[in-house]
């Protein structure tokens, strides 16, 4: 059973709130962050942190900074917390019941999600209808 209060933020999503862009975001899912934040029960995944510097070291999105300064400000900030890949989440993504599409990331976010028993925020429209399996929770970030 998931706890409600511990949020797993999807790389998109990091993004979004760190760089000034939370208005992509819908107000509920603005609070639900605020309230779990405040809690120290919002998580971001290793598998995020490989992705943002793959996604600028292409130039597929410009940060407000240098990289490694963006991603050690991204994650001091305030109720975040580092969501290490381990083994059994390396293990688990691979092994993921009714078969979620073959994006290794999105696989990781998810066996994370379900290791910390939390809930994935996410615009993903892929993930969010392996969620309707009943795998994984998730919540739709989008407005």
């Amino acid at each position: 059973m998931p706890t409600p209060d511990r949020l797993l933020l999807d790389t998109h999503v990091w993004i979004w709130l760190m760089d000034g862009a939370a208005g992509k975001l819908t107000t509920e899912i603005r609070s639900r962050i605020q309230a779990a934040a405040g809690k120290g029960q919002v998580y971001v995944s290793a598998i995020s942190v490989w992705e943002v510097a793959t996604l600028e070291a292409r130039g597929k999105i410009t940060l407000s900074m240098d990289c490694r300064t963006w991603v050690d400000r991204a994650l001091g900030a305030p109720g975040v917390k580092f969501a290490e890949l381990t083994p059994a989440i390396a293990v688990d993504s691979t092994r993921l019941p009714d078969g979620l599409h073959g994006d290794p990331a999105d696989r990781i976010l998810v066996a994370t999600a379900r290791a910390l028993h939390g809930t994935l925020v996410t615009r993903d429209r892929l993930v969010l209808e392996y969620s309707r399996k009943g795998h994984v929770h998730t919540v739709s970030a989008e407005t």
